[in-house]
């Protein structure tokens, strides 16, 4: 009746997989006839249980893989256009293999999407010989591919790629002059890997398109000078810790030092902001690593370096500062996407993961995906302890080393998920010096994550990672460690998200086998100091309140992940646009036309002397050129649109109204520039017979282009703090 209930109501789950069961059932029935047969029938969905047969018998013989019922169930939700949940260990990949397929034989061309280049490239090799014996051609792309090698990839009928390459080589699709330079073919239908990493982890991550300018302009002093300042005194944090201001003695303290008037200096201001920022809340080995004189981000939600990734260039330069590292270049942005817009540009969308159900919503809010939980081929036998509450973080970490140590004596293998990487560093130093050795896995060496996850469940071992989201390998028990209770999981504390516990639980009581699992937590820990802290009075936290606490932490982020779409819908719709015509100018003669019609004298004139073809070829240079330069100038005219929308909040007016209300009339403006641009060169180019003159007509693009994620700045933007500042005051005076 719950389900049934559920059902109604649509919630994420509720997903009634009895038609896919049954669909199954019937396709044991021919199994037998199958495996006597020399050379398979090529399957169709249009005969789905015979299509089940096929793909069954087919990835026993190429792959040494029977599916099981559940993988087929899987398969089938992803062919229906679904989320499938499914469980750590139950095969995911193979049904995700099984689905993208499906899709290719109905002669769609499919993009599986997947959180990094090692997953893409191990999962197209290892299910190759399945698609290979169905008739399908496979391929991958990575960080390292080239332009050809990468055309060769998307060729194939289904093609491997992780959510960044493919996305970055879209990006540079919209900027070619030539059709024979595109790369990327018109999006028909994506799988989606890790489908809660990639669509609501990543989703506040734009991936951006940058040409060359100049290097980052941090002010080095400005480091030196916030690192003298004291907190509590000089500067604040709000509650959560995502926000940090100077006290009047703070204020006071710089305009001494700097001999200025920080309010009457805006540019001083958010230089000193920046460098604030950089030195309260963002910390070395936590929220970036340093490696080979750079700095590098770690993904929150994974625990990675996030290879490319960097914040907004002033929040970027100002953490170089203050780690004395050189400024990284910057760039002006070309163009930019964001994950949801990406996605969205399929027609038709699926996925996989082991934890859907809890943002079972947000998926569907945002990608119109449905979550059907698929259950496990043999019973979980894990047990799940209750967590171990403890008031002080010290006392905290000691029985956490007591518990490792103490359960590590017995043999049984043990895996510890950290919070971040300087605990994980921490701990390895803890035990050591109780005469135990650990392997670390984490941001400073994730490209040997398969090997040491891979031995993980070996009797005795003792694995600190930083996180277990999206690491793609199964852990298997070794010899004898049934007996012992299976892999033992320790969490050193909750994560602000439920998913990324259960991410790390779920890797204990594979396919049935034992295991166990207990966190840690204190009431010194973050997610109790940065959500929780006006509910939460002292002594040892309670069960409940943990809970609240990771759900208050949850609806942050969707906050944060709606405000994103809220400000992005209007630009995507631009864009949506813009590519439009962009692609009309690109294939066929629309600009030639345009200007034909616009200064007809000029265009009789050249038609004296200049084939047809090479005019309407320098007529699509010219176009071409100014409508992407008109493009940037919109994009960072939005930008700083959006940094001083939210001031018109004091005069009780929606920030995200009055932004869609000024956008509108500036894309019109947009579009008018880039009429006028392209007809004051076409009037003036030199075009002759050899072609466009596009040093004369300054018409060069950037000498050099380059793809990065930029992190959304947490902290919000300059006038979003001011505001805040400004609205406190107000409440303190009342």
């Amino acid at each position: 009746m719950t389900q049934l209930i559920r059902r109604f109501l649509e919630r994420p789950g509720s997903i009634d997989l009895a038609p896919f069961e049954r669909t199954v059932a019937a396709a044991g029935t021919r199994e037998e006839r199958l495996r006597e047969l020399d050379e398979l029938p090529t399957p169709s969905v249009d005969d789905l249980p015979e299509f089940c047969a096929v793909m069954r018998e087919a990835a026993h013989r190429t792959l040494g893989l029977r599916p099981y019922d559940v993988q087929l169930v899987g398969m089938l939700a992803m062919l229906s256009g679904n989320v499938a949940e499914m469980a750590t260990g139950e095969g995911k990949t193979l049904s995700g293999a099984m689905a993208a397929a499906g899709y290719a034989l109905q002669g769609k061309r499919v993009h599986v999407i997947s959180v990094n280049d090692y997953l893409a490239r191990r999962d197209a090799e290892w299910m190759g010989p399945l698609y290979e014996s169905l008739g399908v051609s496979v391929g991958w792309i990575s960080q390292t591919s080239t332009q050809e090698e990468r055309r060769d990839a998307y060729a194939k009928d289904v093609t491997y790629g992780s959510v960044s390459e493919i996305g970055f080589d879209v990006l540079r699709d919209r900027t070619r002059v030539d059709v024979a330079d595109l790369v990327v073919p018109a999006p028909e239908v994506t799988l989606v890997d890790e489908a809660d990493s990639v669509l609501v982890d990543e989703a506040r991550v734009p991936l951006v398109l940058a040409g060359a300018t100049d290097p980052g302009d941090a002010v080095p002093e400005m480091a030196v000078l916030v690192r003298q300042l004291v907190r509590g005194y000089h500067y604040e944090l709000d509650d959560q810790a995502r926000n940090v201001h100077l006290t009047s003695k703070g204020i006071d303290t710089v305009e001494q030092a700097l001999e200025v008037d920080l309010y009457d200096s805006p540019a001083t201001l958010t230089e000193v902001n920046l460098a604030l920022h950089a030195h309260a809340l963002l910390t070395k080995d936590v929220d970036y690593i340093v490696r080979d004189g750079k700095v590098h981000l770690i993904n929150p939600s994974r625990g990675r370096v996030a290879l490319l990734q960097r914040w907004p260039d002033g929040l970027q330069a100002a953490v170089e500062a203050k780690e004395a590292l050189p400024p990284s270049a910057t760039g002006e942005i070309l163009d930019s996407i964001t994950v949801q817009g990406l996605i969205t540009r399929y027609p038709q969308r699926c996925g996989m993961t082991g934890t859907a159900v809890a943002v079972g919503d947000q998926l569907r809010e945002f990608y119109d995906l449905k979550v059907a939980v698929v259950p496990p081929n043999r019973p979980c036998v894990r047990t799940d302890d209750p967590d171990r509450l403890f008031e002080y973080r010290m006392d905290k970490d000691r029985a956490l080393v007591d518990e490792i140590v103490e359960v590590h004596a017995t043999g049984r293998p043990i895996l510890i998920g950290t919070l971040d990487v300087a605990e994980s560093e921490r701990l390895s130093l803890t035990l050591g010096g109780r005469g135990l050795e650990c392997v670390v896995l984490n941001a400073k060496n994730d490209a040997e994550e398969a090997s040491i996850i891979a031995r993980a469940g070996e009797r005795g071992a003792i694995t600190v990672s930083t996180q277990m989201a999206g690491r793609g390998t199964d852990i298997r028990l070794g010899e004898g460690v049934d007996e012992l209770g299976g892999l033992y999981v320790i969490g050193s504390g909750r994560q602000t998200s439920s998913r990324l516990d259960d991410q790390l639980r779920g890797r204990a009581g594979r396919q049935g086998d034992p295991g166990g699992s207990v966190f840690f937590v204190s009431g010194e820990d973050d997610l109790i100091t940065h959500y929780v802290a006006d509910e939460y009075a002292k002594g040892v936290p309670d069960h409940d309140l943990v809970g609240h606490a990771q759900r208050v932490a949850e609806g942050v982020d969707m906050e944060i992940h709606r405000n994103t779409w809220r400000y992005t819908r209007l630009l995507e719709q631009h864009r949506s646009l813009v590519l439009e015509l962009r692609d009309k100018v690109l294939r066929g003669r629309s600009a030639g036309e345009a200007l034909a019609s616009a200064v007809p004298e000029r265009w009789a004139s050249l038609q004296e002397t200049v084939e047809e073809e090479v005019l309407h070829e320098a007529a699509r240079q010219i176009v071409l050129f100014h409508l992407d330069r008109s493009w940037a100038d919109h994009l960072a005219y939005l930008a700083d649109l959006r940094e001083g929308i939210h001031l018109r909040a004091l005069g009780r007016l929606s920030p995200i109204d009055e932004f869609n209300k000024e956008a509108k009339p500036a894309y019109e403006r947009m579009l008018a520039e880039t009429e006028t641009r392209s007809v004051a060169t076409f009037e003036t180019a030199t075009i002759t017979a050899e072609g466009l003159d596009l040093d004369g007509a300054d018409l060069r693009r950037p000498s050099a282009t380059w793809t990065y994620l930029v992190q959304e700045n947490p902290f919000g933007t300059e006038w979003e703090r001011i505001l805040n500042r400004l609205t406190t005051k107000v409440r303190r005076r009342r």
